[in-house]
C-alpha cells in the first residue's frame, strides 16, 4: 500500500514531468524544399517528449505515462496511433485517437530501468503510415524501496589482544539496489547495534575498529558484533539491514608462567642410580599455542640433580645427576625456574616472564655395601727379594651405614690362582705367600672383596695393583749375534765388531756395564776390547796377515759387569771367523776345506760312489728278468688253453641317421664271401659254420634283412642243409618284429638261435629230452653229488608229467 509520502512524493514527479514536457516541447517548423520548380513539399515530424513512469505504482486505473501527437493531426480522427516494442500491449497501452499512453502493470526499477518502444501513425482507413516510426524511451522513476542488504554476511574476523585504540579490524560492505543517481535512496551510513562498547565502526566505509586498548582473550576471546547500514544518508524514513561480525581475539604472549605450588617434596632412595626420576613439575601459563613454551633450568642444587623438559606435555622432570649418601646430606632443597621461550618485546614492561618454585628432595637411607678408600683403586710396591709372609700393604674399606658393621676382606682367587698373595680378613693387610720375581711378573693385579661381616649380601670389590720392585739379581749377557767375521787381510786396529749387552733387571737409575777381556785372554795377541762407555764395546784386531787355512776361528772371551748393587758379571765368548775377500773387502767364504774339496775326491769317495752304481744296475737286472719269466710262463698257458671262448659284444649305433659309426656293408653282404681260387691263397673254409659251407659248395645264398639275421653253429659234420626251413623260420621273426609297436623304428640287428629238426646229431637239450618220450635212464646222475642234484631232479620219472603239464 502508498504511504502519505510515496503519494505526495508521486505527484511532484508527475508535476514535474508535466513542467518539463512544457518546457522541453517540440514544435515542428516548415521548411520549404524545392525538388521540382512550382512544386512546393512540406515535411512534417513527431511532437511529443520523453516519458517517465514511477515505480510501484498500486492504484486501481491504469497509469497515466504521456501522450505522443503528429503535427499533421487536426483531430478530425482519420489518424491512428500504434506502439510496438518491449512491453507494447502487455505493460504499456496507447489510445488510439487521442495517442494518450497508459501503464497498466506494477512496474520494479530494480528489474528493469527503462522501456524503449516505437510509435507509428497511421491512416486509419487504408491503415498505410503516415510518417516513419520514431523511438522512444519510458524510464522508470526510481523511489527508495530497497533496504540496504550484507552480501558476504555474516562475518568472521580476528585482533590481537591488547591492541591499540582505533585498530582496523575488518571492512564491510551493504549494498543497496535503488538508483544511486537518484536522490539519496542508495546512499548508505553504518552504525554499530550491540558491541559499541568495545568496537567501533567508520559511518562512511564500513570499517570496523577496535574502540578499547585493553582487549584480554584470557578475560573473553570471542565477541559478536551486530553493525547496521541504513540508506537515505541515514535520514528518517530510510530503510536498514545489518548482519553479524564474530571477532576472534587472538593470543599474545602476555602471560608468565605461574608454577601452582612454591614448593614440591618428593623422597627418593640413597641407593638410586644416576639417572633416576625423582619427580615431576609443571608450571602453567594462561597463553595458548607456542605462547606456552617454556624451558625449565635449576638455579640452585644442580650439583646432584637435573632438569629436563618435555616437549610435549610443558613438564619439568627431576632426576638424580650424581649418587646420593644420606649419611653426608639428608635433605636437598632445589630451585627449579620455567622462562617463556617466546617473549615479545612490546609487553616486557608487564614484569618478568619467569618463575621458580622449590623442590625438596628428601634422601631416605639403606643398607649399603663397604666402601673402599681410595674407591679406584689401591697400588702397592713390594720388593721381588722379598720374605714370604712379608707384608705388601693395607687395604681398607668401611661400612658407610650409620651403624657402621664390622667387614671382612678375602682375595677373589680367579684373579690370583697362584695364591702368591694372603689378606687377613680383619685389617686387609696382604702378605706375601710365595717368592716374587719381577722378570717373570712385574705386575700383579688382583681383586680384593670386602662384606658386612652380620650381611654377606652386602659386598663389594676393589682392584689392587702391586708392583714389584727390582733388586739386581740377574747378571748382563752378551747380546746375539755371538759371532763376527774378519777378512784375511784386515789391517791392525780395524773394528771388526760391537757388541751390546742385555740386563732382564730395570734398576732405577738406569744400566751401566763394564767390559773387559776374560783373565784367560789376557796375553792375546791378536784381538782388542775397547770399552764405548755407553754400554756397548767394540772389538779390534792387535796384528794383520790372518791365514784361514791355518787357522780360520778365533774364541775371545768377554767379561760384562753391571753397576749393582750388588754387581754381577758374566763372561761370553765371541767366536770370530777368518773369511775370504775380495778387493772391496765383501766376504766370499769362510770355510778353510771347501778349497780342497773343489780339487780332487778321496780314492776312498770314488770307491763307495763306483760300489752304489754298480749295485743299482744289478737291481735293475734282476727286476727285468723276473718280469720277463713271468711274460713267458703266462703266454705258454694261453698257447695250452684251446677252450672256445665266447665273447659277446654290446656296440649300440647311433640310429639310422648315422652312417659314419659302422659300415652298412657289412650287414648287406653278410654271407657273400669271395670264391676260393686254385691260384690264389682264399679264406679258409674251415672257419665258416657247417651249413654256410655247404650253401656255398651247393651255390645257394642265404639272404639276411637290415631287420634279421640268423646264425646257427652245429658241432657237427657237413650235411646238406634245408635252407627253406631258416627261410620261414626267418620271415615269420621279421613279421614279429615288424608288428612290434615296442621295437625301435629303424632298422635292427637281431640274432636268433634255431637248431632247426632232424639233426643227425640228435638234440642236445635237455628241455627237448623231457618234450619227448625216452627210456634211458638218469638215474646215474644223483650220484654225481650236489652240483648235479638239480639237473637229476629234471629227469626224474615223477617229474615228466609234471613238465609235460
Amino acid at each position: 500500500m502508498w504511504t502519505s509520502g510515496a503519494r505526495t512524493l508521486l505527484a511532484v514527479v508527475i508535476f514535474l514531468r508535466y513542467c518539463r514536457f512544457g518546457l522541453s516541447q517540440t514544435t515542428r517548423t516548415s521548411a520549404i524544399t524545392s525538388t521540382k520548380p512550382g512544386i512546393d513539399r512540406v515535411k512534417r515530424g513527431w511532437v511529443w517528449n520523453q516519458f517517465f513512469v514511477v515505480e510501484e505504482y498500486t492504484g486501481t486505473e491504469p497509469l497515466y505515462v504521456g501522450k505522443i501527437h503528429t503535427d499533421s493531426d487536426e483531430g478530425e480522427g482519420n489518424i491512428k496511433y500504434t506502439i510496438s516494442g518491449e512491453g507494447a500491449g502487455s505493460i504499456f497501452i496507447i489510445d488510439e485517437l487521442t495517442g494518450d499512453i497508459h501503464a497498466t502493470a506494477r512496474l520494479d526499477r530494480e528489474e528493469k530501468a527503462f522501456y524503449t518502444l516505437r510509435a507509428q501513425a497511421r491512416d486509419r482507413l487504408s491503415d498505410d503510415p503516415l510518417e516513419p516510426e520514431s523511438e522512444f524511451v519510458i524510464k522508470v522513476q526510481d523511489i527508495n524501496d530497497s533496504e540496504p542488504k550484507f552480501l558476504e554476511g555474516p562475518y568472521i574476523t580476528s585482533v590481537a589482544e591488547l591492541s591499540p585504540i582505533g585498530t582496523s579490524i575488518m571492512k564491510v560492505t551493504a549494498i543497496d539496489a535503488d538508483d544511486p543517481t537518484y536522490g539519496s535512496s542508495a546512499r548508505v551510513v553504518y552504525s554499530v547495534l550491540d558491541g559499541e562498547k568495545f568496537f567501533a565502526v567508520d559511518k562512511h566505509t564500513g570499517t570496523i575498529m577496535t574502540a578499547v586498548a585493553d582487549l584480554d582473550r584470557e578475560t573473553q576471546d570471542r565477541y559478536e558484533l551486530v553493525v547496521k547500514a541504513t540508506d537515505m544518508a541515514g535520514q528518517l524514513g530510510g530503510l536498514s539491514g545489518s548482519t553479524t561480525v564474530t571477532i576472534v581475539i587472538t593470543d599474545v604472549n602476555d602471560n608468565p608462567p605461574r608454577f601452582p605450588q612454591k614448593m614440591y617434596q618428593f623422597t627418593v632412595s640413597e641407593g638410586a642410580a644416576v639417572g633416576t626420576p625423582v619427580g615431576h613439575v609443571m608450571a602453567t601459563d594462561a597463553d595458548m599455542g607456542e605462547n606456552t613454551d617454556m624451558a625449565y633450568l635449576i638455579k640452585e642444587g644442580g650439583d646432584l640433580f637435573k632438569v629436563t623438559t618435555n616437549v610435549e606435555t610443558q613438564e619439568a622432570m627431576v632426576s638424580i645427576k650424581k649418587p646420593l649418601d644420606f649419611e653426608t646430606k639428608r635433605t636437598h632443597n632445589v630451585v627449579v625456574e620455567a622462562v617463556n621461550k617466546h617473549v615479545d618485546p612490546r609487553f616486557v614492561d608487564l614484569g618478568s616472564f619467569r618463575d621458580q618454585t622449590i623442590v625438596r628432595v628428601s634422601v631416605t637411607d639403606v643398607d649399603e655395601p663397604p666402601l673402599f678408600r681410595p674407591a679406584e683403586g689401591t697400588v702397592l710396591e713390594v720388593q721381588e727379594d722379598a720374605k714370604v709372609g712379608a707384608l705388601v700393604g693395607v687395604v681398607s674399606a668401611r661400612d658407610p651405614d650409620v651403624k657402621n658393621k664390622p667387614v671382612r676382606f678375602t682375595i677373589d682367587r680367579t684373579t690370583d690362582q697362584e695364591m702368591i698373595f694372603h689378606i687377613d680378613p680383619d685389617t686387609g693387610a696382604i702378605t706375601l705367600g710365595k717368592i716374587l720375581d719381577r722378570e717373570t711378573a712385574g705386575w700383579h693385579n688382583i681383586t680384593v672383596k670386602a662384606v658386612e661381616a652380620e650381611n654377606h649380601s652386602m659386598a663389594s670389590q676393589s682392584s689392587v695393583s702391586i708392583r714389584i720392585l727390582d733388586v739386581n739379581d740377574n747378571p748382563p749377557e752378551l747380546a746375539s749375534p755371538y759371532e763376527a767375521s774378519i777378512c784375511e787381510d784386515a789391517k791392525p786396529g780395524q773394528l771388526i765388531h760391537t757388541i751390546s749387552v742385555v740386563d732382564r733387571d730395570e734398576p732405577q737409575t738406569g744400566h751401566r756395564f763394564y767390559f773387559t777381556l776374560a783373565p784367560e785372554a789376557s796375553n792375546n795377541r791378536h784381538f782388542t776390547l775397547w770399552d764405548v762407555k755407553d754400554n756397548t764395546a767394540g772389538i779390534r784386531t792387535q796384528r794383520s796377515g790372518f791365514n784361514r787355512h791355518e787357522q780360520n776361528v778365533y774364541f775371545l772371551p768377554i767379561l760384562v759387569v753391571d753397576s749393582g748393587p750388588p754387581s754381577l758379571s758374566s763372561t761370553g765368548t765371541l767366536t770370530i771367523h777368518v773369511c775370504g775377500c775380495d778387493t772391496d773387502g765383501a766376504i766370499q767364504s769362510c770355510n778353510a776345506t771347501a778349497y780342497v774339496m773343489s780339487a780332487a775326491l778321496s780314492p776312498g769317495a770314488l770307491i763307495a760312489l763306483l760300489v752304489c752304481m754298480l749295485i743299482l744296475i744289478v737291481l735293475v737286472l734282476l727286476i727285468l728278468t723276473l718280469k720277463r719269466h713271468r711274460k713267458g710262463q703266462r703266454m705258454a698257458e694261453d698257447e695250452e688253453d684251446m677252450r672256445d671262448n665266447v665273447i659277446k659284444y654290446n656296440d649300440e649305433g647311433g640310429g639310422e641317421q648315422d652312417t659314419q659309426a659302422y659300415d652298412m656293408s657289412a650287414l648287406r653282404n653278410l654271407y657273400d664271401f669271395p670264391e676260393a681260387k686254385s691260384a690264389e691263397p682264399g679264406p679258409d673254409i674251415r672257419s665258416l659254420p657247417q651249413w654256410i659251407q655247404t650253401s656255398r659248395l651247393n651255390g645257394t645264398a642265404l639272404r639276411a634283412g637290415a631287420e634279421a639275421s640268423a646264425v646257427a653253429s652245429l658241432g657237427v659234420e657237413a650235411v646238406a642243409a634245408d635252407f627253406s626251413l631258416f627261410k620261414g623260420y626267418i620271415k615269420k621273426k621279421v613279421e614279429q618284429a615288424d608288428a612290434d609297436l615296442s621295437v625301435p623304428p629303424y632298422d635292427s640287428f637281431q640274432t636268433y638261435a634255431f637248431e632247426g629238426t632232424s639233426s643227425p646229431a640228435l638234440s642236445l637239450s635237455s628241455i627237448h629230452t623231457l618234450s619227448t618220450t625216452s627210456e634211458q635212464d638218469f638215474s646215474y646222475l644223483s650220484d654225481w653229488g650236489p652240483r648235479f642234484r638239480q639237473l637229476a631232479g629234471y629227469y626224474a620219472p615223477g617229474n615228466l608229467e609234471e613238465e609235460g603239464s
